[in-house]
């Protein structure tokens, strides 16, 4: 039977809560260097590829092998800036969340799959181990209410604040940062930014029950 939440039919301008965990619950970012490679591969993937530029780049005959090599591997990199929108994520010591808006019921599966292998790619040859590095396949749950898509965020910025401020997107959520690859506009359209008692930051310090959300904890 297959896990729960692993296996779903992906909608057009869908919303979704994605996540993994290590196998056997191990730890997948053991040290600073994991986590800023593990984000460089979602600012990749993410951020409009620039592939006129790289053209032009290719095409003079100054560059050296290196160089061109390099080139050549980020216009095959796989690119979602057109069909996904990373509106929230949480990276935990064994597991990670995102919370997700597609177009192309293709692409979440394509991204995911994308990202972990590429991941644990890095991971097993940079701590020279072998085999799987997630526990099985990535798990998703559809959001199918307003109230589900802001606890989501909720959710996945208290576990990052509660454990040592892990890395996470609360700080563009606060203005405090404004990353180019996520976008906090979707959730933060529900909350004011000249009312203390209705901001986004309220509600994240705060217990303020919105509504029902379905279960969405790692199992």
């Amino acid at each position: 039977m297959p896990a729960r939440n692993s296996r779903k039919i992906y909608l057009t301008n869908g919303y979704y809560h994605l996540y993994n965990r290590g196998v056997e619950k191990r730890t997948i970012f053991l040290d600073e260097q994991d986590y800023k490679v593990f984000l460089g591969y979602l600012k990749e993937y993410l951020l409009p590829k620039p592939t006129l530029e790289l053209q032009e780049q290719l095409a003079n005959q100054d560059i050296n092998y290196k160089e061109r090599a390099t080139i050549v591997k980020i216009l095959r990199l796989n690119n979602f800036s057109d069909d996904l929108k990373l509106l929230a994520y949480g990276l935990m010591p064994n597991h990670f969340h995102f919370e997700i808006n597609q177009q192309d019921p293709e692409t979440i599966d394509i991204f995911m799959n994308s990202l972990c292998t590429r991941y644990t790619m890095y991971f097993n040859a940079k701590y020279k181990r072998v085999g799987s590095l997630f526990q099985g396949v990535y798990k998703a749950v559809e959001i199918t209410s307003e109230a589900q898509l802001l606890e989501l965020s909720r959710y996945i910025h208290k576990q990052t604040l509660v454990l040592d401020n892990q890395p996470s997107s609360y700080l563009d959520y606060i203005e405090q940062r404004q990353t180019q690859w996520v976008h906090p506009e979707v959730i933060l359209g529900y909350f004011s930014k000249s009312r203390p008692n209705l901001s986004y930051e309220y509600f994240i310090n705060g217990d303020h029950d919105i509504g029902n959300i379905d279960k969405i904890i790692l199992e």
